[in-house]
């Protein structure tokens, strides 16, 4: 079989490449044509593990407590005190032109929210018209003092110098949404679990497919809703600073951050491959046959995710420059390998270069695309959705930059004439060379080097850290950044972590038949004689039985203020919102300790807009359920978010006694730390499945497991390299960064796989090792050398973005090349020279000579 489809090969590409190049065309034209249905994607579902049972309770819990998505804006009166007249009408006008905008269902400043203090009022005060800072006879400078102190706002809705306040719009509850994912989840994780019947196959399918065209349209509603609020602060701007946060403001921001990194990393690395072609080979053909090849791997692979609406994400825009390199890569093998044919043989014809350059390389070539192959592969057990899809998004990529690059190619070379006359001299071996003869006069320099290199990485490897800060993956220059500053340093922290309590087993709720605290029951009579509120009382009558939640009691409330003091005492914990805060405000207007009857009294007596801001929130009386939600501090340097998550677990637990099954911990918080605390084990697994797939394609190819593992280690040294440079520099793993090693590993085996190759084919001429190691680095060194530095400065131009993860990608991938390359010099060599692999010296055989190598166009 094997045979029958070179024969096809070779017959199509030497007797027919005009047809071939027109199907390669028209299927281009076919992916182009898809190219209007691209899309991107940077909602939560792609930062989230892909099977993360936290997330599915996150979304039951937003659905219960109604806490939809919002959006945030600072606002900062330039000119004069922020209470001043100017400055709150300012605020009012402003408040209301967001009210308006579609999708926006409240927005809360302080001039709407109820003032309790300004002046103080009792517990009897409460049931009538509640003061805000928007009336007339509101005293400004108490309203200012309880928004500083009041349990109920502090750190919340005003800075500590009272200059700085936040709107509050909050955004509709994607119910539908929540309903479809959670759908789709279950029957996923079931299908994981025990497998699926026919019918429930054809429902995930059709759930799947109607979640995503409901996610793409409420993804674009919601640009469309950060650009219509920015489009309205930029009329305020010259009157107050404003800055915009909030999660569909970041999601908005980094899908923009994809679009420009997509094309302006795309233009610079196209820009930097034409002139690094023009460099290494002076000839038009030469620069335009792989630019074009590149071009149309990159289109067809695009249409292809277009046609398929498999949608790029944060970690897989950079596909596209991976792409282009790998291809480009390909392309210059096939290029040196042809010159050094026509340098040689001059005489040969057209049909016969071309045959000979593809018999040579096809075979390096397919398994230096399978071993990049094996190390994308391996990236499908992070369980990391975006990290999946990259992984197969390269691994489609590479296999269709090998197809292309062998069809594209080979066919031009057959239409285009072939260059007659005087062969061109090409002296880069020399540079080349100047390895080899290091590796041969300074061996154990290139040994200790080697050995301390990776005694170095493996100390920085046991560094290597996964906590981060979101707030750092933007460049300070940057909305996302300054808006998120604002509001941790001021407005009370940004990430979101939210502790669910249920009702302790065999507690009963109040005044059901019990003793009340005063040792009577708690019936009509007491209920009549002692409810100050009775006859004002607009929710009851005066014979209605009061009953509680437990987590309305005196019980209940003292344990949620424990772990209320608890939280607001952690030194990464902003604001903590809860019961406990309603209880504390309590309290204090009474003068002194309430009781469950008393409690029980002004819960029904509350008034709507109290209720909406002190208890709903944080009680889910059917579910006999409280919830404590608090915002962690992103710019706080010593945070650490695994630690804090165990921190509060373990006060709840230990401290406090509350039972394991009864402590919940949810939102953002918790969701983007799981998947910081897999990225560790991931990459252990990714690493280990890397190195074994790679280690048995190397004893398929060469047969040889001392063959094998010599060429492993340089790249085992390129990993320890990058992977210990982060540690030592605190770079930590994220989504972008877990890439690394394996793309090190992938690519740089690349070198591995052409250099052995080509030294066994040398080796067979004369038998001698330093002869075979100088032919070698002045033949498929100098390809390796010019693939290597196109990847090194094709990703340091990535250190441009201003997404800050994308930075790193693009030096740390920068840094891995040079390390394998310089690996591959001098390293692999000399352990060549040294072990001797392919067996003894030839005896007499010639010594050493430095070749003379010409190539021609």
């Amino acid at each position: 079989m094997l045979s029958a489809f070179k024969t096809c090969y070779e017959y199509l590409v030497t007797k027919r490449p005009l047809i071939v190049l027109v199907v390669v065309g028209l299927l281009s034209l076919l992916a182009a044509m898809g190219l209007p249905r691209f899309k991107l994607d940077a909602s939560a579902d792609s930062l989230t593990l892909e099977a993360d049972q936290s997330l599915d309770y996150f979304r039951e819990i937003s659905a219960r407590y109604a806490s939809g998505d919002f959006l945030v804006v600072t606002y900062r009166y330039k000119d004069g005190d922020l209470f001043s007249d100017a400055s709150l009408v300012t605020l009012s006008r402003l408040r209301d032109a967001l009210g308006g905008v579609d999708g926006v269902t409240s927005v809360q400043t302080i001039l709407d929210v109820p003032l309790l203090y300004s002046p103080k009022l009792s517990l009897t005060d409460l049931s009538d018209d509640i003061r805000t800072l928007s009336n007339p006879d509101t005293d400004r400078d108490l309203a200012r003092q309880e928004f500083l102190s009041s349990p109920i706002y502090r750190e919340l809705i005003l800075s500590p110098d009272g200059q700085t306040t936040a709107l509050l719009a909050n955004l509709k509850l994607d119910k539908r949404g929540i309903e479809l994912v959670r759908e789709r989840d279950a029957l996923r994780r079931k299908r994981n679990r025990e497998g699926l019947d026919a019918e429930e196959s054809a429902r995930l399918q059709e759930v799947s497919a109607v979640y995503l065209k409901h996610r793409t349209e409420q993804e674009l509603e919601a640009r469309q809703r950060v650009e219509t609020v920015r489009g309205i602060l930029a009329d305020y701007k010259g009157q107050a600073e404003l800055f915009l946060g909030g999660v569909t403001m970041i999601t908005a921001d980094m899908i923009a951050f994809i679009k420009s990194d997509l094309v302006v990393f795309g233009v610079g690395i196209l820009a930097f491959i034409i002139l690094t072609l023009l460099l290494i080979f002076r000839q038009p053909r030469w620069v335009l046959l792989p630019l074009l090849t590149c071009v149309t791997t990159a289109v067809v692979m695009l249409g292809l995710l277009s046609w398929l609406d498999w949608r790029l994400t944060v970690i897989s825009a950079n596909f596209v420059a991976l792409l282009l390199i790998i291809t480009l890569a390909i392309t210059i093998h096939l290029a040196v390998r042809y010159r050094e044919y026509i340098a040689q043989q001059p005489h040969w014809s057209r049909e016969e270069l071309v045959l000979q350059t593809v018999r040579f390389m096809a075979k390096p070539c397919l398994y230096t695309a399978l071993t990049t192959i094996v190390a994308f592969v391996s990236l499908v057990v992070s369980g990391i959705r975006p990290v999946i899809d990259f992984g197969w998004m390269m691994t489609t990529g590479v296999t269709l930059a090998l197809v292309l690059s062998f069809l594209i190619i080979p066919c031009f070379l057959m239409i285009l004439p072939k260059r007659e006359g005087k062969v061109g001299a090409d002296n880069s071996h020399a540079f080349t060379l100047r390895f080899s003869r290091f590796a041969e006069g300074h061996r154990f320099i290139v040994l200790g080097v080697s050995l301390l290199a990776f005694v170095v990485g493996a100390v920085g490897v046991s560094q290597l850290k996964v906590e981060n800060r979101f707030i750092d993956y933007f460049d300070d220059a940057t909305e996302i950044y300054q808006g998120m500053l604002v509001i941790d340093r001021r407005l009370g922290g940004t990430v979101t972590l939210d502790i669910i309590l249920d009702k302790p087993e065999g507690d009963k709720a109040a005044f059901e038949g019990e003793e009340d605290p005063f040792g009577e029951t708690a019936g009509e009579d007491v209920l009549a004689a002692e409810d100050p509120f009775a006859s004002d009382d607009p929710f009851g009558s005066a014979g209605e039985s009061q009953e509680l939640s437990y987590w309305f009691t005196v019980a209940g409330l003292a344990e949620l203020e424990q772990l209320h003091d608890y939280l607001e005492a952690q030194p990464e914990v902003g604001k903590v919102q809860s019961l406990a805060t309603a209880y504390k405000v309590a309290r204090d207007l009474k003068g002194g300790p309430l009781n469950d009857f008393e409690l029980a009294v002004a819960n029904n007596s509350l008034p709507a807009e109290i209720r909406s801001v002190l208890i709903s929130p944080y009680l889910s009386e059917e579910d006999s359920q409280a919830r404590i939600t608090l915002r962690v501090m992103e710019t706080d340097p010593g945070l650490r978010r695994g630690e804090l998550i165990h921190r509060i677990y373990d006060y709840a637990h230990n401290e406090m006694g509350i039972a394991p099954q009864n402590i919940h911990l949810t939102g953002l918080l918790v969701l983007y730390n799981n998947m910081l605390q897999s990225l560790f084990k991931s990459q252990i697994l990714t690493l280990g499945a890397v190195f074994v797939g790679i280690l048995l394609m190397f004893l398929v190819l060469f047969r040889s497991l001392s063959l094998a593992i010599i060429a492993l280690v340089p790249n085992m040294l390129a990993a320890c390299v990058v992977l210990g440079g982060m540690g030592l520099a605190g770079i930590p793993l994220d989504m972008m960064t877990i890439t690394i090693a394996a793309i090190t590993v992938g690519i740089g085996v690349d070198h591995a796989i052409h250099y052995l190759y080509r030294f066994r084919a040398e080796f067979a001429k004369d038998g001698n090792y330093l002869a075979t190691m100088h032919r070698s680095h002045a033949t498929i060194g100098r390809a390796m050398f010019y693939t290597a530095i196109t990847i090194i400065a094709g990703f340091s131009i990535l250190a441009l973005s201003k997404f800050v993860p994308s930075i790193y990608f693009g030096l740390l991938t920068a840094l891995a090349m040079s390390a394998a390359l310089l690996g591959s010099l001098t390293l692999l060599p000399l352990l060549l020279v040294m072990l001797k692999p392919l067996g003894s010296e030839v005896p007499g055989a010639a010594e050493a000579t430095v070749p003379e190598i010409t190539a021609g166009a």
